[in-house]
């Protein structure tokens, strides 16, 4: 029987055990664009009051995001996810217990978030984008996600998609560790995701799921997220017709079931 390993993730405030259950992580969209619920959480209060729905469901940590990575995406000024990501980070202040994730990409975010409360930095971009956010995790004691990604939001679906889907992301992510540990990361602070979504095709995304185990082997926690995304659509209502977003709920639940297997 597969065993999980088990490793301790060091926030400011408190350590998470990872291992010894499958933890979940919440997802806050505050953009007009996110694929899935882009729109409903632009309000602060809102978002705030969203934020807490999600910790009383069970959710684990929540991860707030400010700029929308869906495919075509255009991408965000700093200001402008700044004033999106910020009054939400204080609304909360002091009333949300688990701890918060700051998905970013840029280093002044993500320093202005932890200053806010942020306890984890998750980098779509695996450090390529702007590699001082290494440097603020690294001062302010903050564990970093480094995701694969091929190409960008905006090409990444365009293809060409990788002739060997694990051999490219085990290529990616090896080279986001080795760009984390050379900033002064500690590995045990580093967690690595996939990029479920990010650059592959429909069927590489059930590869990757099938083949957890092998990127567990780069010796750091995973992060996997399938919530809702269009290979759940395509293979539950065909690739000419997907099904939306909202009736894809139980393809989610059959995926994160077969990452947490894996």
């Amino acid at each position: 029987m597969f065993r999980r390993k088990k490793f301790r993730l060091r926030l400011p405030t408190r350590t998470l055990a990872l291992g010894e259950r499958t933890l979940v992580m919440g997802v806050l969209n505050v953009t007009p664009d996110s694929f899935s619920d882009g729109g409903r959480w632009l309000e602060p209060a809102a978002a705030a009051e969203h934020a807490l729905a999600m910790e009383r469901a069970g959710a684990d940590l929540l991860d707030i995001g400010g700029e929308s990575t869906r495919p075509g995406s255009e991408g965000t000024s700093t200001a402008e996810e700044l004033r999106r990501v910020l009054p939400v980070l204080e609304a909360l202040r002091g009333k949300l217990r688990i701890p918060i994730s700051i998905d970013t990409q840029k280093a002044e975010v993500a320093e202005a978030a932890a200053a806010a409360g942020a306890e984890v930095v998750n980098d779509i971009s695996g450090l390529r984008f702007d590699p001082a956010l290494a440097e603020v995790a690294r001062r302010r004691r903050l564990p970093m996600v480094l995701m694969h990604m091929r190409g960008t939001p905006r090409t990444m679906q365009k293809g060409p998609f990788a002739r060997d889907v694990m051999r490219d992301v085990l290529s990616g992510l090896r080279a986001a560790l080795g760009r984390a540990r050379r900033a002064g990361l500690k590995r045990s602070q580093i967690v690595l995701d996939p990029g479920i979504g990010f650059g592959k095709s429909f069927g590489q995304n059930y590869e990757l799921l099938a083949r957890l185990p092998k990127l567990g082997a780069l010796g750091c926690p995973l992060l996997v997220g399938t919530s809702r995304k269009a290979f759940l659509g395509a293979a539950l209502a065909g690739e000419e017709n997907p099904a939306p977003p909202e009736e894809r709920l139980w393809g989610t639940a059959a995926t994160v079931t077969a990452a947490i297997l894996g």
